[in-house]
């Protein structure tokens, strides 16, 4: 392993603010790396000091020589006169890249042929112009990325690409991103940077959360609430699908100690009766609905029912229609056909991803005050100033004013109101936006309690599995299907999107014989996974009782890559396999 970055001592402050102190880290060439904190608390001004844009008031940064870094910031910035195809590839010919397999991978994976390559930057939206960038960065050579939210404006089936290809990529990589699904599934590392330290903790997001627990829950009674919390998505995890369970993370006593009394997150059967009492048993019923924007066609005579408690996730690629189905919910969009019937007693509550607007000059408790001064949450009374709390607005942040928030800042008070208004129905429209991680564990937390009927468009499949129980998609054929796969099955299905050969009298005869012999092969497969995971264990405990031996542990850890990338082959081939049983 050769060294690619060191932070030496490193002290950074804005005006009064203390955001990195006497910071010492450094970055290897094989090294995976998630970055987690509030929003505020120096994710950014970290990435600023490693890549050498902002200098330290004190401490030592290096970098390797001739080291290539490649950088996605937040704030993307391309010449608005050039074209996709020039910003991407400059002026390579198409005949010259059109061969390149690696090229095409990238184009297709970031969905760039909907773009169009052709498109003039200028007339991108935000969200095409990000694309855009990515798919420069991916193509180029670099020994180091550092991403600042890559998964931002992608859909679902976009952010599994990337981390797929982050993955199989050669090179280290640094990850900013509230995408805590994304965080686990690329990342070998986590740093988390708070209170002007970079604390470093080996794994991904679920090895961080057992840790960090395990860290408050040593330091001080007074973190109660934040180890609570900890706690609850600890529990959640291990509880969690099996798609995810399957690949076992948590072989640490502690983990089992720390939720050993943890409930589950929430009571399903009792909160969709309690719905059912509030709301009767109408609440949103969609008859024989078509939608059609210019040549392209949303929804084709779709009938859908939402129940008194449902909780739905709504997945599907980019412009299929997953806002305008919660804008025709809400009456702000009229279908060209068919009827949407909404129930008498529904009273909705819809978070768009616009930012609402609010006197600047309203302080943030007044703002929420405004809406209620208290709200019943699960049959629980809890102020608006509790509420606050719960929501990252503590002591005196409750009287910032609202035009010195940021964007994250202003969303979480955009949730915030919508919650005291004591809706029955929540529609949330990519509700994870410019939240940080604390703030999303305070928001599931809520909708854990709450009792009605929910809604949720979005991209971040982790929030997607914790707050929803049913799945939702649209295909982009114009139909909404139910999903009892989920996330999972939504991905496997838009793989096979491509047209199937018609069944012939030879493929029908030669089809029992066939799927004798797969059944051999899935067989074969499960025992390459329990033999993988008995070596990935051995492995582990041959590193715990070498770390001393720095030679050893590099053998070791080599040989814990390559059986962790076998057993990840293994498991594609026997989903793959599984499926086509």
């Amino acid at each position: 392993m050769a060294n690619l970055i060191n932070l030496e001592g490193v002290t950074v402050a804005h005006g009064t603010k203390l955001l990195l102190d006497e910071v010492s880290l450094g970055i290897s060439d094989t090294d995976r790396i998630g970055v987690v904190g509030r929003n505020g608390g120096g994710k950014t001004t970290l990435l600023k000091t490693l890549l050498k844009v902002e200098e330290p008031h004190s401490g030592r940064v290096t970098h390797a020589g001739s080291l290539r870094v490649g950088v996605l910031t937040q704030d993307v910035r391309i010449d608005e006169a050039l074209t996709a195809h020039q910003a991407i590839l400059g002026d390579t010919a198409e005949h010259t890249w059109a061969g390149d397999a690696r090229v095409r991978e990238v184009l297709d994976g970031l969905g760039m042929h909907e773009v169009g390559l052709d498109a003039v930057v200028g007339t991108m939206s935000g969200g095409e112009r990000r694309r855009v960038a990515l798919a420069a960065l991916l193509i180029g050579e670099h020994d180091l990325l550092v991403l600042d939210e890559p998964t931002n404006h992608l859909d679902v089936e976009g952010v599994a690409w990337l981390a797929a290809w982050l993955k199989q990529r050669r090179g280290a990589h640094v990850v900013v991103t509230h995408d805590r699904w994304f965080l686990d599934e690329v990342n070998e590392a986590t740093w988390e940077v708070h209170d002007g330290k970079v604390d470093a903790y080996e794994g991904g997001y679920s090895a961080y959360v057992l840790a960090r627990a395990e860290r408050d829950r040593i330091a001080s009674v007074s973190e109660q609430k934040r180890v609570q919390l900890a706690r609850k998505e600890l529990a959640w995890l291990r509880r969690g699908p099996p798609a995810r369970t399957s690949k076992p993370k948590f072989r640490i006593d502690a983990a089992n100690a720390l939720i050993a009394d943890e409930p589950p997150p929430r009571d399903d059967i009792a909160l969709q009766r309690f719905a059912t009492a509030r709301l009767g048993k109408q609440v949103y019923d969609v008859e024989d609905v078509s939608l059609s924007f210019g040549d392209r066609l949303l929804f084709d005579h779709v009938t859908w029912r939402v129940g008194p408690g449902d909780r739905i996730g709504i997945v599907g690629v980019n412009g299929a229609g997953k806002s305008t189905l919660l804008k025709m919910l809400m009456g702000q969009q009229q279908p060209a056909a068919g009827t949407v019937r909404v129930g008498q007693t529904v009273k909705p509550a819809y978070l768009s991803q616009e930012v609402a607007e609010l006197d600047p000059m309203l302080r943030v408790l007044e703002a929420v005050e405004a809406v209620a001064k208290q709200v019943d949450l699960g049959g629980k009374p809890v102020g608006a100033s509790s509420l606050c709390d719960r929501f990252g607005f503590t002591g005196n942040a409750q009287w910032t004013r609202v035009g010195d928030l940021s964007g994250g800042e202003r969303r979480r008070l955009q949730l915030l109101r919508l919650l005291m208004g004591e809706p029955n129905v929540l529609l949330l429209d990519e509700p994870t936006n410019d939240l940080d991680i604390d703030t999303l564990q305070a928001l599931e937390d809520v909708l854990d309690g709450w009792p009605g009927t929910l809604l949720v468009v979005s991209h971040d499949r982790y929030f997607l599995e914790r707050t929803t129980t049913v799945t939702s998609s649209l295909m982009g054929d114009g139909t909404v299907k139910a999903l009892p796969g989920g996330v999972d099955e939504y991905l496997q299905k838009r793989v096979r999107r491509a047209p199937e050969a018609p069944a012939t009298k030879a493929t029908t005869k030669g089809k029992s014989g066939d799927s004798r012999q797969a059944r051999k092969d899935l067989q074969k497969l499960e025992r390459q996974l329990v033999t993988l995971d008995m070596r990935e264990s051995e492995l582990h405990a041959q590193l715990a009782a070498q770390a001393a031996d720095h030679e050893a542990v590099i053998r070791l850890d080599r040989e814990l890559h390559a059986v962790r990338a076998e057993k990840e082959s293994v498991e594609q081939a026997w989903l793959e396999l599984s499926e086509q049983l």
